[in-house]
């Protein structure tokens, strides 16, 4: 810990942050509608929005968070990569080409297409408020955890100083750049961590002379690992039945999570048609599906250049685990570098999800159930997301204070469990299902979300545990850490059984325009010219 340099790594650190304001700021010069600030005109071609998918996806827990749990679980931290990747085959073939077709800006907007507008559109922005918020805890944590081991600060108030420093940073980009400086943030960010990825995986495999195994054998030869254990499963989820369940609501709140993400679902609505957004998937997905394939060497690497103890006692814990990796590799010039790529990545995807969470307030709350679409002035709209920005970044703040301490990769499951629980079954039922009504909706997000956040928060992950987000209490009944294998089930059976109960019809013709549209594109929302 000795070689690190705080000096050089906040330089570096400065120099990022200062060129992409710098690009954020030019970006923000064409930024005149609504559609210009959620959806940055409709412009992006599908390589561009696949990086920028990629920059929004590959977050702090992809980088981090993953590396950590490979380095200190062995084969059940891999498992984050598999499902975070197999995930998108279900955004791609079920939700990306229906939804940039029947919407305009946000979920709300698909999924009040055939319903009432009012109740539907409240509880969408409430789900999208709900799964942005979690998904920013895991960002800000991983922010703290990287300053923290950036700069050496190990204390309580100096990690929340921190965390609330990089919050405001973060703030700045969505205020300033609106989604078209946001996207670019994306793009670049996106090429920084595959290129300092890929070098660091070819050093780490040029090590052990290119041979995976060697590399898989030093780690699990490291002692104070879990050994030969490291490269099998059930290091962290096979001490019990109780523990492989948990494991199986991970997977299936990873696998359905993606295709709920708002702040995902809305980079679909950048590009000018369907076409682009099935080009832009196909890109994400082969970029995201190599970047993965680095994570196991990264993990492994770290396991055994840096050791598994080192890791867990580092500010930060796991999620130090890359840049440390960097620090045994290259020394504190690669180390800044690669910490300073996982800020860009962090910043990037905090700013999409601001923007996905203040667009979903301003669009589909102010506009459309306080105003019941009357003000349809650009200006206000946007003048509320930017307010609402605000709002969100100061609850981040206070949740990365105090989630400051979990494992990024962990945190971004729980919002994918809530994304899985509240948003997906609703998507899903609007597109395919004719007879699906409003009283269906509203059961199936209100009941999935509840469901949802109730489980985790008497869940071990939040009380009862050494490792919970608040250690000294225990109030936790749920014995599951991930709520996704009773919520996600349970919000499917609300949405079936309020639609069956109900005796609300569902509109015939608006089902058929909307069966229409959303597999032709007929009436889809065009590009903007300027």
């Amino acid at each position: 810990m000795s070689e690190i340099n705080p000096v050089l790594n906040m330089s570096i650190f400065g120099l990022f942050v200062a060129v992409t304001l710098f690009i954020v700021f030019r970006a923000s010069r064409n930024t005149n509608t609504a559609a210009d600030y959620y959806a940055a005109g409709r412009s992006f071609t599908g390589p561009q929005n696949g990086f920028a998918i990629a920059g929004d996806y590959l977050s702090a827990a992809s980088f981090l968070g993953i590396c950590g749990a490979i380095a200190i679980n062995g084969y059940d931290g891999f498992l984050y990569s598999v499902g975070f990747l197999v995930a998108w085959l279900v955004a791609l073939l079920l939700v990306a080409e229906l939804l940039r077709n029947t919407g305009k800006f946000t979920m709300g907007d698909v999924l009040a297409f055939r319903m009432r507008q009012r109740p539907v559109r409240a509880a969408a922005a409430l789900a999208t408020l709900a799964v942005s918020f979690f998904y920013l805890l895991a960002q800000m944590a991983g922010g703290g955890s990287l300053v923290n081991l950036l700069m050496g600060i190990e204390g309580e108030v100096g990690q929340a100083i921190v965390i609330a420093v990089v919050g405001v940073v973060m703030i700045l980009y969505v205020l300033i750049g609106g989604m078209k400086g946001t996207t670019w943030v994306q793009i670049i960010k996106a090429g920084l961590l595959i290129a300092g990825a890929l070098v660091m995986t070819v050093w780490v495999l040029g090590l052990y002379g290119f041979n995976l195994s060697e590399l898989l054998g030093r780690a699990a030869a490291q002692p104070d690992g879990a050994g030969r254990d490291l490269l099998a499963p059930g290091v962290k989820y096979g001490e019990s039945i109780l523990t492989q369940m948990d494991f199986i609501s991970l997977a299936l709140a990873l696998v359905l999570g993606t295709a709920g993400l708002p702040h995902v679902l809305m980079r679909f609505y950048t590009v000018p048609t369907a076409k682009e957004a099935r080009r832009s998937v196909v890109w994400a997905i082969s970029l995201i599906g190599l970047f993965y394939l680095f994570t196991l060497v990264l993990g492994y690497g770290a396991g055994a250049l840096v050791g598994p103890e080192e890791i867990s006692s580092a500010p930060g814990g796991a999620n130090a685990a890359a840049p440390l990796l960097a620090l045994a590799l290259g020394g504190p010039l690669l180390l800044g570098f690669i910490a300073a790529v996982a800020f860009a990545t962090i910043l990037a995807v905090v700013a999409g999800l601001t923007i996905t969470a203040s667009a979903s307030f301003a669009h589909d709350v102010y506009v459309n159930v306080i105003r019941k679409g009357k003000d349809s002035s650009a200006i206000n709209e946007v003048k509320v997301a930017r307010i609402t920005a605000l709002v969100i970044g100061a609850c981040a703040i206070a949740g990365g204070i105090l989630a400051k301490n979990q494992n990024v990769a962990f945190l971004v499951a729980l919002a994918f469990a809530v994304a899985a629980s509240a948003n997906l079954p609703t998507i899903l039922y609007t597109l395919f299902w004719k007879r699906f009504n409003t009283t269906g909706a509203l059961w199936s997000m209100y009941g999935g979300l509840a469901a949802a956040i109730l489980l985790i928060v008497f869940s071990p992950a939040v009380s009862g545990s050494e490792t919970a987000m608040i250690p000294g209490a225990d109030f936790a009944f749920f014995p599951l850490s991930n709520p996704g294998l009773v919520s996600i089930p349970l919000s499917f059976l609300l949405g079936w059984l309020g639609t069956m109960l109900s005796k609300e019809k569902a509109d015939p013709d608006k089902q058929a325009e909307m069966e229409v549209r959303s597999l032709t594109g007929a009436g889809a929302e065009k590009a903007v010219a300027h």
